[in-house]
C-alpha cells in the first residue's frame, strides 16, 4: 500500500512546474503539474514524486500526528 505524506513547499522552480518540499529535515524535488496553484510554504499531499492535493497546515499537522502513532505502534 502506498501512501500520500504531506509536504511543506520551500522552494518553487515556475519554469519546471516542480518545487522542493521538506518532511523530517529531508527536501525532495517533487512535480506540481498537478497542483499548479501551490504557493511558497503551502502543504501538499505528496505521491510518487507528484503534489496531489494542496492541505492547510492544521491537516498537515494532524497527518504527521498520526503518522507518528502508527511508527510507535509499529515498533512496539
Amino acid at each position: 500500500m502506498c501512501l500520500g505524506i504531506p509536504v511543506k513547499i520551500v522552494e518553487i522552480n515556475t519554469d519546471e512546474q516542480s518545487a522542493i518540499c521538506e518532511y523530517k529535515g529531508v527536501r525532495k524535488k517533487i512535480d506540481l503539474r498537478f497542483v499548479p496553484d501551490v504557493k511558497l510554504n503551502d502543504y501538499v499531499i505528496l505521491h510518487a514524486g507528484f503534489a496531489i492535493q494542496k492541505v492547510n497546515q492544521e491537516s498537515a499537522e494532524q497527518i504527521y500526528e498520526l503518522l507518528d502513532k502508527f511508527e510507535e505502534f509499529k515498533e512496539s
